[in-house]
């Protein structure tokens, strides 16, 4: 079995169908507005939705990020499971200097609740290098931040 190193979940009730929230993890345009933390944006979005399928994404920080502006952070995966519209299970590795720094496997689970959608993200990190311990610490807040833009998409 598996290590698992740290975990988070992450319970959202949003005021849209469950179809568009679906639809907004697994369209590359879609989701390359949200994916990440506050003054991140996805130059590079590409998913190839099928279980075994490529998920290849780069974070880019803008100047709001004062002295990180300009780094890029890569994130591959591979989706494990998609039952549209109510389930996405895949891997995550994020990249640092060409090295993977974090692996995780992540569920996104989505229920119908009376037109609302109920999501839920659980993420459990299974590798991490020593240079993981800072992006660690910010991962609850990262997620929350890409999650809070998530909702403001689908909702309006």
């Amino acid at each position: 079995m598996t290590e698992i190193i740290t975990q988070l979940t992450v319970v959202r009730t949003i005021n849209a169908p469950v179809e568009l929230v679906f639809k907004a993890w697994t369209d590359p345009e879609l989701l390359a507005k949200w994916w990440g933390p506050n003054g991140v944006t996805n130059p590079v979005c590409k998913l190839d939705l099928r279980p075994g399928g490529a998920i290849d994404i780069v974070m880019l920080a803008g100047k709001e990020l004062g002295d990180l502006a300009g780094n890029e952070w890569p994130i591959t995966g591979i989706f494990q499971e998609i039952i549209p519209p109510s389930k996405l299970v895949y891997t995550s590795t994020a990249i640092l200097d060409d090295k993977p720094m974090i692996e995780s496997m992540n569920t996104v689970t989505f229920e119908d609740q009376a037109g609302k959608t109920k999501m839920i993200l659980s993420i459990a990190v299974t590798k991490a290098t020593a240079a993981a311990t800072i992006p660690l610490s910010g991962m609850e807040t990262g997620w929350n931040q890409s999650l809070d833009k998530l909702t403001k998409q689908v909702e309006n």
